[in-house]
Formats: structure tokens, sequence, C-alpha cells
């Protein structure tokens, strides 16, 4: 199995007749996923999302892949084809067509109508090409074929890319329910008479790749969570993500076999489930969903609340509930429920929200209590059957942190894909599909873009580090005048703490260390102002590590007169 090396440097010309794959974001994490496609000098982007920020990225909202390698070629782009409706895969499109509005997305008509609704927000009236499983479309040199798949949302789908150097073949995120509640299947068939045809090259979902087994059909929660309804006797509160169809129709379904109206809250929601029930995914019984405003005027136990939040996003409407600063306020006997798994690294959070909830006196219904959640991924059993059934020439594990793509890898060598034929690579690993070999030839820069408010990449990794002191260590700043003639000290030095934990009047004893400093400054004849600001800083960081252990931020000023 080849897999990245540090010393990688940037990729060579592609060979004649190659077929280039570039993934910028979604290899060695969960989120962020975008794949760019290399044929004939044209380019085909699958799938462009985002990754939701953690607590060591303070005050980020989200985080993007990075556009520097393609940004200077997007006249090249023939298309981005979207597999699905989650964030993770469509959230960063709006980003990308700011830097070009007529790049034709291609997808399913959910889909489409997702991406559709948030690029409306952003004022961008994309051009789109919608596509169902079966379907065939040249776009540029690439043949795209379409192959339904099943997943945690309705619509997705899995593209085999066809060129003269191969065919590719992107799972997107997929699994093998038999019994799904659409009724729709992942098309085995199809696959088959693709692996039949020759799979020069598959990018596999590998999510639940370390996970034994199958996952159980999405229609085994809708027994547990008829029992939550039989069980509660005051309102019911549904955390899930906004893009889940399939599990706001088990709410529905149980809400009205049991008579109680929903209510959707956060804007999100109403707007993605207000689409998938126009278009027909999520089948409303008349009257039963209401306006949230109207909630006041009938029974708790005839209320439930459907709502974002189930990741313990600290803004989402659960988060907020949890915390007192929502117009819904938890009270004893309220049962809330996550209806959703945990996203790696987002444990402290939903703990923390489930902590505040229960505080309040709510019944809180989750993953480790019963059985609400099964997941939209394969697991190890159905990879397995789907790698027999593919027998794809080269494999490529794509959506998963380094675990879950080394898991991955081993399954598809039980299947028997050779191991110099299996590629293990990472954000901005380029790899090259040659004479029916995968390899990886270089690296692009793939680094993390962070949104803050309006701000698109102007936050960076040291703003981030700045942002993580302030909130460890606090903030000491210290101002001094003095005369720029003579270097010595005339006003100061005046220094004032924040959220250091240091009283301000300690400072006393290391006042005199300041002034002292400054003065020999002065007779050495350093008197440039920049430069007594560092003598400052490291002064009184000295005397701030010695006397307290501690690192805060210093911000010294020195302004002549």
């Amino acid at each position: 199995m080849s897999h990245p090396h540090p010393e990688l440097g940037p990729p060579p010309k592609l060979p004649e007749g190659g077929l280039r794959v570039t993934p910028l974001g979604g290899l060695g994490e969960i989120g962020r996923n975008m794949t760019v496609f290399e044929y004939g000098g044209r380019l085909l982007i699958v799938d462009c999302g985002v990754l939701f920020p953690e607590e060591e990225q303070p005050g980020i909202d989200l985080i993007l892949p990075d556009f520097t390698s393609i940004r200077d070629r997007l006249d090249d782009i023939d298309g981005i084809v979207l597999t699905h409706g989650h964030e993770d895969h469509i959230g960063a499109v709006p980003y990308l067509l700011r830097e070009k509005a007529d790049i034709p997305l291609i997808g399913s008509k959910l889909t489409l109508a997702f991406i559709e609704a948030k690029l409306q927000e952003h004022r961008i009236r994309p051009y789109t090409l919608e596509v169902t499983e079966g379907h065939r479309e040249r776009v540029g040199p690439f043949d795209l074929e379409f192959v339904s798949v099943n997943h945690s949302i309705p619509d997705a789908l899995a593209v085999a890319i066809r060129t003269p150097a191969g065919m590719v073949v992107h799972t997107g995120d997929f699994k093998m329910d038999q019994l799904p509640l659409d009724g729709r299947l992942t098309d085995l068939p199809a696959f088959a008479r693709l692996g039949e045809e020759g799979i020069d090259l598959l990018l596999s979902d590998s999510t639940n790749a370390e996970v034994p087994g199958f996952v159980p059909p999405e229609r085994d929660i809708s027994n547990v969570i008829r029992q939550v309804f039989a069980s509660a006797d005051k309102r019911i509160i549904v955390a899930s993500f906004a893009s889940h169809v399939h599990r706001i129709q088990q709410i529905i379904d149980a809400a009205h076999e049991y008579g109680r109206r929903v209510a959707f809250v956060g804007r999100s929601m109403v707007r993605n489930m207000g689409i998938a029930r126009d278009l027909g995914y999520l089948k409303v019984p008349a009257g039963l969903v209401v306006d949230v405003k109207t909630l006041d005027d009938l029974p708790d136990d005839e209320v439930v609340l459907v709502c974002t939040g189930s990741q313990g996003e600290p803004m989402a409407a659960l988060s907020r509930m949890a915390n007192r600063d929502h117009q819904i306020r938890i009270v004893q006997g309220d049962t809330v429920i996550l209806a959703s798994s945990l996203i790696p690294g987002n444990e402290n959070a939903v703990y923390r929200v489930i902590n505040g909830l229960t505080r309040w006196g709510a019944n809180v219904v989750h993953k480790g209590n019963a059985k609400v959640h099964v997941s939209g991924h394969a697991s190890a059993g159905e990879l397995l059957y789907f790698y027999n059934i593919c027998k794809p020439r080269n494999l490529m594990p794509v959506h998963g942190e380094w675990r879950h793509l080394r898991a991955n890898a081993e399954l598809g060598a039980l299947t028997g894909v050779r191991k110099d034929h299996i590629v293990i690579a990472e954000d901005g690993v380029v790899v090259d599909l040659v004479n029916g070999a995968a390899r990886i030839v270089g690296k692009v820069q793939a680094g993390y873009v962070y949104v803050d408010g309006l701000s698109v990449g102007d936050v960076t990794e040291s703003s981030l580090k700045d942002r993580r002191i302030l909130g460890d260590e606090g903030i000491i700043s210290v101002f001094v005048v003095v005369d720029s003639t003579t270097g010595k000290v005339v006003g100061g030095p005046h220094i004032q703490a924040r959220g250091s934990g240091i009283e301000d009047s300690a400072f006393a004893a290391v006042l005199p260390k300041v002034e002292e400093a400054i003065a020999k400054a002065g007779s050495d004849g350093v008197a440039e102002p920049h430069q007594l600001q560092q003598l400052v800083r490291r002064t009184l960081g000295k005397w701030v590590s010695d006397s307290y252990r501690r690192r805060p931020m210093i911000l010294p000023v020195v302004v002549e007169v």
C-alpha cells in the first residue's frame, strides 16, 4: 500500500492520456469532502463540502477546502458533481461559486434543491443539471454515469467517470440498507455491471470501515421512537441534522400516530424540510406541521419540536435551549431525542449539551442509551461484499480519518486488490492513474480555510493560536511613554490584566524591572519604539513565567513624546 511522505513536492506535468485525482478535503478528517479530477487539461470536481470547527478553533464558523491549487484554473472546470445534499458535501459550493458563478452544478433533484436554496442566501443563481440514477452525461472529456446509493438522505448518487485513461468510480457516502424507508436500494447490479466492464480506480467511503458486520436497517429505529413517544407525557424535542429527511419522516409518522403536532425550529431545518415536503420526499399528513409560534396554544403532550444541534454546535437551537438562551425553555419532564451519531471530535460538546438539558429536568434519549440512530455509512461486512462485486483494479479509500482509511485499505486487500494498487492518500496528495496503475506523484496546498463571520481565509493558524492563548491565559497590556531624545520613561509603565488571574496590584513588583530595562536600552542607544516594545514584552513575560508559571498574551505599547 502506498502512502504519503512529508518529502513530497509539487506534482509533475500530467502524462499524456493520464487521469489525475487530487483530494482537497475529506481524507484524514470527517467532512470538507472535495476531489478534483483532471484529464486533457480539463477539471471535474466531485463534492465541495465544509468541516465544522472543534473546540481548539475558537470563533470559527466553518472550515472550507483550500481552492489555491485550482484558483488560476477556474475556467478549466467543466462541472461540480454533488453526490448528495449533506453539508460536508455541498456546504462550500457558495464559496467556490463566489469566485466563478457559472460553474455548472450536477446532481439529483433534492441535492440541487438544497444547494439552490443555500445559494439564494448568497445571491448566486447557479447553472444546474439535474440527473437521476442510470443517467449518462458527457461533461467535457468526462463521461459520467450515475448510480443509486442508499444513505441517510434521499437521492444520493455514486458516479462512474469514464475517460480514455480508464474508469473511476466515486461512491460518495453509501450503505447497503436492504429495507430502506423510501425503497431506494444501493444499485448492486449496476456496480456489478461496472465491475465487469472494469473499474480502474475505486474511491470508496471509509467512515465505518472499522465497524464489523452490517449497518442495521433504518426502519429498526421506528419501534424505539414509538416507545419514546408512548412513554413521554410532556413535550418531545428531537435534534437532528437539518438534512436527515428519513429520520424526520420517522418522527412525523410517530407524531401522527400519537396525536402530536410538529413544529420545525431553526432556519436550516425549516428551509430543508419545506423543500423535502414540496418535492415529495417528506410525507406530511395535512395539519400535522404547525408554526412554532402556535405551540403555546397546545397542551405539552401534543407537541413535538424538531430542531438542529445534535452535534452540540454552540449556536444551534438545542445548545441554546440547554444554556437557557432560547425562546423554548426546557422544563421538568420534557423528553429530548438526539437522533444522530457523534461526529468524531464533537463528543465533549454533545455531552455538555446533554448535561445542560438534564440539569433542567429533561429526559435525554441518545445513541448511548437507546437505539435512536443507525449510521448512513457501510460497515466492514458491506464493504467486503461491495469490493467483491466491483473487483476494482486500484483502490483509494476516501471520506474518513486515518484509522478509517487504513481499515478500508485492509478490507480491499482481503478481497484481492493488490497491495501495491491500494493508495492511502491525504488532503492535497496527488494521485495519477496512468496505464492502469494509480500512483502518488506529488502534493499541492490543501490547508484549512477558516470562515469567521463574513471573513473567509483571513483567520490563520497564528490567529487561532492567539485566540487560544487569550482563552487559556488571558492578556496583559503595558503602556509606556518615553522621551524621544533621552529615551527616559516619562509616563507609566501602566499595566492592566484581563483573564490572566493576576491582580493589577501584583504588577508593582515588576514595574522597576521594566523601567530599568528601558533605561539600559536608552543608554545603549536603543530608542526605536518597536525594539522597546519587544524588550518590555520579554521583561514582563519572564517575570510572569517565573512568578506564576503562566504565559498570557502580552501587548506592549510604547509611545514617544
